[in-house]
């Protein structure tokens, strides 16, 4: 949940309200990155969740402008560092709350420019919601690819300004952000990618056109999949659908691997969760950062 004091500024930017002072939804959304645990996912266990320091750490919310937008991220990076390599941190369905701001403070500690977007700035701010599926429909239904693809862009550039080694970029996301990650995979420059339980296959539309297994054979960078076989929104033989379209397709995508943790479910990393299960996301974390040392992302 929002500290009280942050959610009391959520009120007074929610919809009919006054907004004399000049707020915009916007700027709420930059004072909430990072900040307490997105109610739509309840139940929590905050009380087992990572908490990883900033001492030493340069962290904060930044901006960059992306098509006349300001998009607001998270941004953590050692301090007093320069030529970093970067790591892309994608949301789950949840925005940047507290969860995605600690991941992108464990990457700082291993020595990247970490940032984290809020990919569905422009759609709403989903800190505002209590109920997935109002969630869904209001708000991340209506995030089109093409525009997530542009700001994960934006980063990239932001980050290559400012510190960081854009030659040595890597993506990681989560759930919603699993999926973003194989997208960009095959739309970025990005040297590798590792998606945690993001969803496969799917039906197209105006919004999202394409999804990995369809664009599986054209990856530019390769991306080691993160799976749960207790993930029952995730069918094992989608994860099947997708190893056949890898083998088919580029370099990167033959060297694209799976590893399916047999008895983790969906969400399984989010350590605020009841789904956490510590040992999965602790061997997938270490594979993960071997990952992008593997592919030149380190």
């Amino acid at each position: 949940m929002l500290r009280d004091d942050l959610k009391n500024d959520f009120d007074s930017l929610l919809p009919g309200r006054s907004n004399e002072q000049g707020a915009t939804r916007r700027t709420a959304l930059k004072a909430a990155l990072g900040a307490g645990y997105a109610a739509a996912a309840a139940p929590l266990t905050a009380q087992t969740a990572i908490r990883t320091p900033s001492d030493g750490l340069v962290v904060g919310e930044i901006t960059y402008e992306v098509g006349g937008f300001k998009v607001p991220a998270y941004r953590a990076a050692p301090a007093g560092r320069t030529g970093l390599p970067v790591v892309l941190v994608i949301q789950e369905i949840f925005g940047v709350h507290e969860y995605i701001a600690d991941t992108a403070r464990r990457f700082a500690r291993a020595g990247y420019l970490a940032i984290a977007p809020e990919l569905f700035a422009r759609q709403g701010d989903p800190t505002e919601y209590g109920e997935i599926a109002k969630l869904q429909s209001e708000i991340v239904a209506k995030v089109p690819d093409a525009q997530v693809m542009a700001d994960l862009d934006g980063a990239l550039k932001w980050a290559a300004a400012n510190g960081g080694d854009a030659r040595k970029a890597a993506i990681t996301g989560f759930c919603w952000g699993g999926r973003i990650t194989w997208l960009y995979a095959a739309h970025g420059p990005v040297k590798a990618g590792v998606a945690w339980y993001g969803r496969l296959v799917g039906t197209g539309s105006q919004v999202t056109p394409k999804h990995p297994v369809d664009i599986a054979p054209g990856l530019k960078a390769p991306v080691l999949g993160l799976y749960g076989a207790a993930d029952t929104g995730i069918p094992l033989d989608t994860i099947d659908k997708m190893k056949t379209a890898l083998a088919a397709g580029s370099p990167a995508a033959k060297a694209s691997q799976f590893v399916v943790y047999p008895d983790a479910p969906h969400a399984f990393h989010a350590d605020y969760r009841p789904s956490f299960r510590q040992g999965p996301a602790e061997d997938g974390w270490k594979r993960a950062l071997e990952w992008f040392r593997t592919h030149g992302a380190a």
